[in-house]
């Protein structure tokens, strides 16, 4: 018989989070219908992917775990089973799911990264965080006045869109790299992101340094710039400059005169090694620099997270709350203007200062995330699943990777299919004498194959090395919508991203931000302190 898995309620979490122990308080749902409501920190974390997360994000084996779901548990409960197999031991079940949670008088909030964004609201209420509109800074522009632009979202995001003459400078560079943009102190330095959050963060990280220059925020971001008519570059590709030693180390004083205000703490290597073993406490190690930084030269076992985002997404990668953060950096600027900010999120936070110890930044490449092994499953290759497809009902393909990766290309005529809604996408697509599940690598469809075979009455087989083996042996993929089995629900459509967004929807998210810290009131659990 299966073991019963114990059931939190309300009282349970709100008290871990007011105590600061570490609680993983985890939405196993989607994307999109996490987005629409939950509890302020929980983290989405959903089922059909929760192998691939697991162990990357939860690397104590003995955390305490609570799975959450709409409201009957049975995702829920789900989870709970897959992370038992996992290795988990400490897992329970929210008992009546998001639906629970405001029975009992949590607060619910809408959007993703809601911890971050409501704390920049609450530093801009508090710190009265200085500001430009669009218009104004449009014609400060437009009049050649001496100003810089600097964007503080990642790369890819500025080269989407951005505002006209902006450079791009991540938010953690901020510190180290204006003084070299803007080396005459009367040179007004405008910060700017795609909403609010990034935009607060970045201005105010200049002014906690004590930037000589004044500075500000573009208010409401490329958002605000959109509503007010005003057109936007596509494609740039400027980029922060490069800083010699001198300025970098003052950048580095600065930085860390604003973590010791803080309460960021120091660590020695020699912690560091002590916490990479350590039983009982969940530790992250991020290294903080731009990613190109970070595949030249690296720490080991510290992943790759650009401090700026770090802030903006600290659920994402750090779905423990309660836990320690460790952050490396060669430069020291970046760790500990990141670092601050999460001390004043409430997080215990470590900078590896031990620069006589520490060994060199030589592990290269991308970060690689810690995975379970795959199970075994019945192979095809490339080849064979070519010819099958010629002929009509010898085959039906579901892909079971992310419905943005579905979008840009997948195998012809491949079904995009959500793993977590697997039941409901078998009965969209039609019957076919052989299954085959791919994705972008086979791994998520391996771990997927033994249910879905469960499910069905003919044969179940996993496309060797999955969508990138396909393209390796020189078969073509097709974009576009192509054949939906499950709503694409993965991922929630930002009104901040892209090009195409809706007035309405856009105002709508500007709206929301404004209530964010009369709900952090209500909430109650966050600890946030502004400096």
């Amino acid at each position: 018989m299966t073991a019963e898995i114990r059931r939190a309620d309300y009282a349970e979490v709100r008290a871990a989070l007011l105590d600061r122990r570490e609680i993983a308080l985890l939405d196993v749902r989607e994307e999109d219908p996490h987005a629409q409501s939950h509890p302020l920190f929980a983290a989405n974390f959903p089922l059909g992917r929760l192998e691939l997360n697991a162990w990357a994000t939860l690397p104590r084996r003995d955390v305490p775990i609570v799975t959450l779901d709409e409201g009957d548990e049975r995702a829920a409960e789900a989870a709970a089973r897959k992370l038992r197999e996992l290795g988990y031991r400490d897992v329970a079940v929210f008992r009546g799911g998001v639906a629970g949670w405001a029975a009992a008088g949590g607060e619910l909030f809408r959007d993703v990264n809601v911890p971050s964004k409501a704390f920049g609201e609450l530093v801009e209420a508090r710190r009265h965080t200085p500001s430009f509109s669009a218009e104004e800074v449009q014609a400060l522009l437009a009049a050649n006045a001496d100003v810089v632009v600097v964007d503080v979202r990642r790369f890819d995001e500025y080269q989407t869109m951005n505002i006209p003459g902006s450079t791009s400078v991540p938010g953690a560079e901020l510190v180290l790299r204006v003084p070299a943009l803007a080396p005459d102190p009367n040179t007004q330095v405008i910060v700017n992101c795609a909403g609010r959050t990034r935009s607060i963060i970045g201005t105010q990280s200049l002014i906690n340094a004590g930037l000589p220059n004044p500075v500000a925020a573009l208010r409401n971001g490329t958002i605000g710039w959109t509503l007010a008519g005003q057109t936007l570059q596509h494609g740039q590709n400027r980029r922060f400059p490069a800083v010699d030693r001198e300025q970098a180390q003052k950048a580095a004083a600065a930085a860390r005169r604003v973590a010791d205000l803080a309460g960021v703490k120091r660590a020695a290597w020699t912690d560091v090694l002590a916490w990479q073993e350590q039983q009982g406490r969940t530790t992250y190690f991020f290294d903080v620099r731009d990613p190109a930084e970070y595949e030249a030269g690296h720490l080991p076992d510290f992943r790759s997270v650009a401090g700026g985002q770090l802030v903006q997404e600290t659920e994402m990668v750090a779905p423990v709350r309660g836990a320690r953060i460790v952050l490396a950096d060669d430069l020291g600027a970046r760790a500990d203007m990141t670092a601050s900010w999460l001390a004043q999120m409430n997080w215990e936070v470590f900078v590896l200062d031990d620069a006589a110890n520490t060994p060199a930044f030589a592990e290269t490449g991308p970060w690689q995330p810690l995975l379970p092994p795959t199970p075994t499953a019945p192979l095809i290759a490339p080849a064979e699943l070519a010819a099958l497809l010629e002929r009509p009902g010898a085959v039906a393909v579901l892909d079971l990777t992310l419905h943005a990766h579905y979008l840009r290309g997948h195998i012809p005529g491949a079904w995009y299919a959500l793993r977590s809604r697997i039941g409901e996408a078998l009965a969209q697509i039609p019957r076919a004498r052989r299954y085959v599940l791919t994705c972008a690598s086979s791994r998520l469809a391996l771990h997927a194959h033994a249910e879905i075979q469960a499910q069905v009455d003919t044969p179940v087989v996993v496309l060797d090395g999955g969508n990138a083996a396909w393209q390796a042996a020189g078969l073509a993929l097709e974009g576009g919508p192509g054949r939906l089995a499950s709503p694409p629900i993965d991922r929630y459509r930002r009104p901040y991203e892209g090009t195409d967004n809706a007035r309405e929807a856009m105002q709508a998210y500007l709206d929301w931000e404004f209530g964010l810290v009369e709900q952090l009131g209500r909430d109650g659990t966050h600890g946030f302190r502004v400096l």
